[in-house]
């Protein structure tokens, strides 16, 4: 390839990924503060392989599908009404980034990685002390429902508002699943907003993994394809919450 024809790819290969974020990999530092990492495209199904339609979904009720890696849960909600927009936030070690805003018709659904960012508490089949808690029930952790709440010890995060920490020990938001809606109103996982937690989690829960998933490197294989998506109480068989 001559030098002319190599400059042609490489300026339609930057076209293509300044118009479809999803396709790039590898963390991104925007100019206006955006800390991103790009995942492949994945969408998310029910538990018989259907896809999920955003419309369809229950409100305020957690969803649980795994994503980027086959071992690390996120959640998905229906909030109640629309979240904010343009949110800055700011991690731990003092990265600024800007959480755009929920999606579907409502501008309402909101996807998270469900590990808490204090210890990394997180949902497991046998038990759950992180989920959302609907506006009508009450919580020990915030003077307000509608959030997101860790009941390890009492972190509380707003769920339309990019998760950033209302109260307890955590000091910095749950990083953000950033969902694609389509036109047909169906849901795809693309990347992974706020700063990476997932290899302090795989250190960290090492027994877990292979007891779950069959080890370490099965746990942390990335997903593909698809993502079942089920309710909290399906994916969990105790829901602790204070």
């Amino acid at each position: 390839m001559d030098r002319r024809n190599f400059l042609k790819v490489v300026a339609a290969s930057a076209t293509v990924m300044a118009v479809s974020p999803s396709m790039i990999r590898g963390n991104l530092y925007a100019a206006d503060g955006t800390l991103y990492k790009a995942y492949e495209k994945v969408q998310l199904v029910d538990a018989a392989g259907k896809p999920i339609k955003a419309s369809a979904l229950a409100k305020e009720v957690t969803y649980i599908f795994n994503y980027p890696h086959a071992s690390t849960p996120c959640m998905l909600i229906n909030l109640p009404k629309a979240t904010s927009k343009e949110v800055e936030l700011t991690s731990e070690n003092g990265e600024k980034y800007v959480w755009k805003s929920g999606v579907g018709k409502e501008g309402s659904v909101v996807a998270y990685v469900a590990i808490c960012t204090h210890q990394m508490t997180h949902p497991t089949p046998n038990d759950s002390f992180i989920t959302y808690v609907p506006t009508a029930k009450k919580t020990m952790a915030y003077d307000k429902s509608g959030i997101i709440v860790c009941s390890s010890h009492l972190s509380a995060f707003d769920a339309g508002a990019g998760a950033k920490v209302l109260g307890g020990a955590a000091t910095q938001p749950l990083n953000s699943v950033v969902l694609e809606h389509a036109a047909d109103d169906t849901l795809w996982a693309v990347g992974i907003l706020g700063s990476d937690k997932f290899q302090d989690y795989f250190k960290s829960f090492r027994p877990e993994l292979k007891e779950f998933y069959g080890g370490p490197a099965e746990a942390k294989k990335l997903v593909s394809i698809s993502a079942k998506t089920v309710k909290i109480t399906e994916f969990s068989k105790e829901i602790i919450q204070y």
